[in-house]
């Protein structure tokens, strides 16, 4: 008996906290960006996905589906293994790009084997767009604002700690928004992911009470803040906090004074045309001394 139920984003998100989320879009589509906890189990790989997207523009689609007909054939039983691997659980979420044909694939295969399978419609399409109107949410931001090294992100995890809402935006985008924000970070995700990931600690807060957020231009190293959010931030209250110059670069030198001078000396170099040549070549001396 085939066991197939189609479900809405909405119980989707509610069903997953106990349910396992299997992705079946190819290995460079789930790097991209995918579903927080999910497991790629490909129903393609990116040749395969290419190869039928070449057939599909070329001769069309009946052949595109005949052509996908014979590429899965061969890996129906990796594909059951696969899912075991991931999971012991006799019941799945599934989604593909946009809940069509690779979704509907293997949950005929694996309900056929005994798995309750719920499709999510719109798939993965319709997560990316319901994350997107959430962040378009009215809220009650706050923006903690002051000059760098005076200890922002501290105050505002010290804030954490005491019960307030925080979303932490460099610690999400692994960068410390500045010329120097990478060293000591863990490699930044691609653009989508850190979307989806800020999509998610947005899902978690009360809207009604205040999120605090750390004053942050549009781009975060190589991540960007989503539109529909930067907007809200931009017309939100600022509290700004007044650090002594000597206090903040008493905190600078201890964050940086570990790190590879070559490093440090790469990133001034970058900012050149604005801290000016002169100022640019005695930080670099006084790094190499």
């Amino acid at each position: 008996m085939i066991n197939i139920e189609y479900i809405s984003i909405e119980q989707f998100l509610e069903l997953r906290k106990a349910i396992p989320v299997i992705d079946v879009r190819t290995p460079s589509e789930f790097e991209k960006g995918h579903i927080k906890d999910a497991k790629n189990v490909a129903v393609f790989n990116n040749d395969d996905r290419r190869i039928i997207g070449t057939v599909y523009k070329q001769v069309g689609r009946r052949e595109a589906i005949l052509k996908s007909y014979e590429l899965i054939g061969p890996k129906i039983k990796d594909l059951v293994l696969q899912f075991e691997k991931n999971t012991t659980d006799k019941r799945a979420l599934v989604y593909c790009w946009r809940g069509g044909l690779r979704s509907y694939a293997f949950a005929w295969l694996l309900s056929l084997y005994g798995i309750k399978i719920l499709v999510v419609k719109g798939g993965y399409k319709a997560y990316r767009k319901y994350l997107k109107d959430k962040l378009a949410t009215n809220a009650k931001i706050l923006i903690l604002s002051g000059m760098t090294g005076s200890g922002k992100t501290e105050i505002l995890e010290c804030m954490k700690e005491y019960g307030q809402q925080v979303i932490n935006l460099e610690q999400l985008a692994h960068h410390k928004g500045s010329a120097f924000g990478s060293i000591g970070q863990e490699q930044q995700l691609p653009n989508e992911q850190f979307e989806n990931i800020l999509g998610e600690a947005w899902l978690n807060c009360d809207y009604t009470k205040p999120i605090w957020l750390e004053d942050e231009g549009r781009s975060i190293g190589s991540n960007f803040i989503p539109q529909e959010l930067f907007v809200q931030m931009r017309q939100a209250p600022v509290i700004k906090i007044e650090v002594p110059q000597l206090l903040r670069i008493k905190r600078l030198v201890k964050e940086y004074s570990n790190c590879e001078p070559t490093v440090l000396i790469e990133d001034t170099v970058k900012i050149t045309n604005r801290l000016g040549g002169q100022h640019a070549k005695a930080a670099i001396q006084a790094i190499e001394s």
